[in-house]
């Protein structure tokens, strides 16, 4: 039964992924950075300059809510800048999706994959610059912060609430409990290898950790990721980096290799899955964050995919192809664990083991906020909420005990449905994002820090409560 539900999946999955995703996907990749007259390489600069020197902005008193990401300390507001959205956003990049994501579309592709990662971070960035500019443009006022994503700009964007629900509905179901089966999967896979633990033994406390935390200690959970998963990160760039260095003869031939193994459908699908399993939900961090203009974080959004994919997926993918282990030996993590272990000892396995429980299981958790904020989106019911929580706790068990292939196809499935809703929306909303691109270029033209008001929409004006 569940080998049938596999090959179901799995079917699907590869269908999507090999005809649908890539060529919606790179249409509208090419369509966005037509439309915003290359973005993503006229504005260069100018988003390292925001990441550099972010803004100053004082959010306004708007009070407590308990799914903020905002707090006050000692009676004053905190507010979450550009460069730490940028940041968080990055941090939480560096994990699950590069280690396994990258390591999974390499499985799938081959060498190839790599280069169709590079294509979709130059194109796809100015489909992140739209996406994350609309999301600051209808993000909502919270009690203690900003709030907002795909679902709102849906809402109130395009009036079509019923699509606003049905992402709601996809962002659940992708993240709350597909990704968490597929961090849960990961976690367990890595152990296995590493230190011979059961993947149900290691499910079972995976989930009782996961009661524990989304019943009462997210915040505790929260301070130490904040703290030791950007330094993970680190280390493992450095590492990630210093690998490549060491073998930077090697690199010439890899990156011919990667050229040459190029052009196909299985190579194109492996790199547009690797490129969206690490994006995310960009739109929903980028809607948080305080800034005096919209265009802001959309470009600064646009620069963390530039940041990511040419940068850290690039490295870990130059590990897996200069290490030579065999591609189709192991998937996901496994695989990387094999090639890291491969270039610098024994050490390789544990090390990525204790790095991908802590990247991880700060994903789940994340996952699990991105989730709960769209069932209260759908309805603002306690019951609902805690239904919601013991679902998310049964998918990390349930993440635990299947296959890969199971966990990767159906989290394939639930994003490709969740791109194609977003895509669709913002491909219907771009004029608007074109439109504060220029405002903001004419504002810096004549010298001034770019700021918007409502009042410059106005036909819109009403809907946009944050401005």
């Amino acid at each position: 039964m569940i080998d049938s539900i596999q090959n179901i999946l799995v079917q699907v999955s590869d269908f999507l992924w090999s005809y649908i995703i890539i060529t919606v996907l790179i249409c509208c990749a090419l369509f966005f950075t037509w439309r915003t007259r290359f973005v993503q390489f006229r504005l260069i600069r100018e988003m390292i300059r925001l990441l550099i020197h972010p803004d100053k902005v004082q959010p306004e008193e708007i009070g407590h809510d308990e799914l903020s990401m905002e707090v006050k300390v000692d009676g004053e507001m905190k507010h979450i800048s550009s460069f730490q959205a940028f940041v968080v956003a990055l941090a939480s990049r560096i994990g699950t999706g590069n280690l396994a994501g990258v390591a999974t579309a390499v499985s799938i592709g081959g060498p190839g994959a790599v280069f169709w990662m590079w294509m979709l971070a130059l194109l796809g960035s100015a489909s992140a610059f739209i996406e994350s500019t609309l999301a600051q443009l209808y993000k909502r006022k919270g009690k203690t912060s900003f709030y907002g994503g795909p679902a709102y700009y849906m809402k109130y964007g395009l009036g079509k609430g019923w699509m606003g629900i049905l992402f709601a509905v996809l962002m659940i179901i992708t993240f709350g409990f597909a990704y968490n089966s597929v961090q849960s999967n990961t976690i367990c896979l890595a152990w296995q290898k590493a230190f011979g633990i059961e993947p149900a033994t290691m499910g079972i406390a995976l989930t009782v950790l996961t009661l524990l935390i989304i019943f009462g200690g997210i915040h505790r959970v929260a301070k130490f990721s904040s703290t030791v998963v950007p330094v993970m990160a680190v280390i493992y760039l450095l590492i990630a980096v210093g690998v490549v260095v060491w073998n930077i003869t090697s690199l010439p031939k890899v990156l011919l290799t990667i050229v040459e193994n190029a052009f196909g459908f299985n190579q194109a699908a492996g790199g547009v899955l690797g490129v969206t399993v690490i994006q995310g939900s960009a739109p929903n961090a980028a809607a948080v964050a305080t800034v005096s203009h919209p265009v802001k974080q959309g470009l600064i959004q646009a620069l963390g995919v530039f940041t990511d994919t040419l940068v850290v997926c690039s490295c870990t993918a130059f590990i897996i192809l200069v290490s030579g282990v065999d591609l189709t030996a192991s998937n996901g993590i496994q695989l990387t664990q094999d090639a890291l272990t491969h270039e610098i000892g024994s050490i390789g396995n544990p090390f990525v083991a204790v790095m991908i429980w802590l990247f991880a299981f700060s994903s789940i958790i994340g996952n699990y906020y991105y989730g709960e904020t769209n069932v209260r989106y759908i309805r603002d019911s306690k019951l609902g909420v805690f239904v919601y929580r013991l679902a998310v706790a049964a998918m990390v068990m349930v993440g635990a005990v299947v296959s890969l292939d199971f966990a990767w196809s159906f989290a394939d499935i639930t994003m490709a449905l969740l791109t194609l809703c977003n895509l669709a929306a913002i491909v219907l909303l771009s004029r608007q994002a074109v439109f504060l691109l220029k405002d903001y270029r004419q504002q810096k033209k004549e010298g001034k820090n770019p700021v918007f008001t409502k009042d410059k929409m106005p036909e819109i004006a009403d809907k946009l409560e944050a401005w």
